[in-house]
């Protein structure tokens, strides 16, 4: 990223009131921007980025010590739970006995029996049963799939940079689209729909950086926009886009409210490569932070302020797991114009 930006002072008021606002309709229209070319570019460069076979599936909350999870990625089911020491074991999702799925298992002092016939599986090699490496980092938790994705595997994912877990309050958004990741990604690298198709979120967003050629190494689409409050109050900030790997794309707040604060898109395949229909999971991963004295007040009301992340993010998906499953339909049927 080029240059340096002003961080917020602690006492600057976050709220603008937008002046010279025009209706929807009459903003400046940003497809020309919008390069197909550039996106596909972008989108090819994260797709060659190595991700080591990690696969997001779904946020550390989720995975509990009184009972089992079961996923899918990428066509093979899983089951994931925590053993006696709180961490996370995942494996098959099939008991090697007789193929009881395992979600519906029992967990009893970190230890997975099968309610089939009571086989017990502690997250090592047994009967044919082989676990997967997982890895919590205490927001998502992930697991290797070597088979899926087919790259020399790393010892733990690539986590992008976040702010300190004590002074952050995170909430992770799951949705599911018919699509295939590439889809998802390369919505998340069209930052120029932003005013259009979420009036109601973002107004006056604006690219300052782009990639200038398609040799760059480093991808970072930085833009001005407002989030909208109420009426004409919005909250200015400048954000950056980048993709670090193949199916995760992350916006951090360079400069404004919340500046240093990041929110992670991971997509997931469900089903297998070239299904005839694809399914793909979005896990979001929202982490705030802010250097005002009241956030620290505020993260006392973590449960709450989890719910209304959760709420803000479903909103936007709503649109932009659409914008997608439109993208995936066009291309699976030749029509797709970029």
């Amino acid at each position: 990223m080029r240059g340096s930006r002003r961080q917020p002072g602690r006492g600057r008021v976050p709220l603008r009131v937008r002046t010279g606002a025009v209706p929807w309709e009459r903003q400046q229209p940003t497809w020309q921007q919008a390069r197909p070319a550039a996106i596909a570019a972008s989108l090819e460069r994260a797709m060659s980025r190595p991700s080591g076979n990690w696969y997001v599936v779904g946020a550390s909350r989720d995975i509990r010590r009184d009972r089992p999870t079961g996923r899918t990625v990428a066509g093979l089911e899983l089951v994931l739970w925590r053993d006696e020491e709180g961490q996370v074991r995942a494996g098959p999702g099939a008991c090697p006995h007789l193929g009881a799925p395992l979600k519906d298992a029992v967990v009893r002092c970190g230890t997975l029996i099968c309610h089939w016939h009571g086989l017990a599986l502690e997250g090592t090699p047994f009967a044919g049963w082989e676990p997967r490496p997982a890895y919590d980092d205490g927001v998502l938790v992930w697991v290797r799939l070597d088979t899926a994705g087919g790259e020399t595997p790393t010892g733990r994912p690539g986590i992008p940079p976040r702010p300190p877990a004590a002074t952050a309050v995170s909430a992770v958004y799951t949705g599911l689209g018919t699509c295939e990741p590439q889809d998802v990604v390369a919505n998340r690298l069209d930052p120029w729909h932003g005013s259009w198709l979420h009036p109601y979120s973002f107004v006056d967003l604006k690219v300052l950086e782009a990639p200038e050629d398609e040799l760059r190494e480093e991808d970072a689409l930085v833009v001005e926009v407002s989030f909208k409050v109420a009426a004409r109050a919005v909250v200015p900030v400048t954000a950056a886009f980048t993709a670090p790997g193949p199916r995760t794309v992350t916006m951090r707040i360079l400069d404004g409210e919340g500046a240093g604060s990041v929110v992670e898109t991971h997509a997931t395949p469900l089903t297998p490569p070239a299904a005839a229909l694809p399914r793909t999971a979005v896990v979001e991963a929202v982490i705030a932070t802010s250097d005002r004295p009241g956030f620290a007040a505020a993260r006392t009301l973590a449960p709450l302020l989890r719910r209304m992340m959760r709420s803000t993010a479903g909103r936007l998906w709503r649109d932009d797991l659409a914008y997608a499953e439109r993208r995936w339909r066009l291309r699976s049927t030749g029509r797709f114009p970029g």
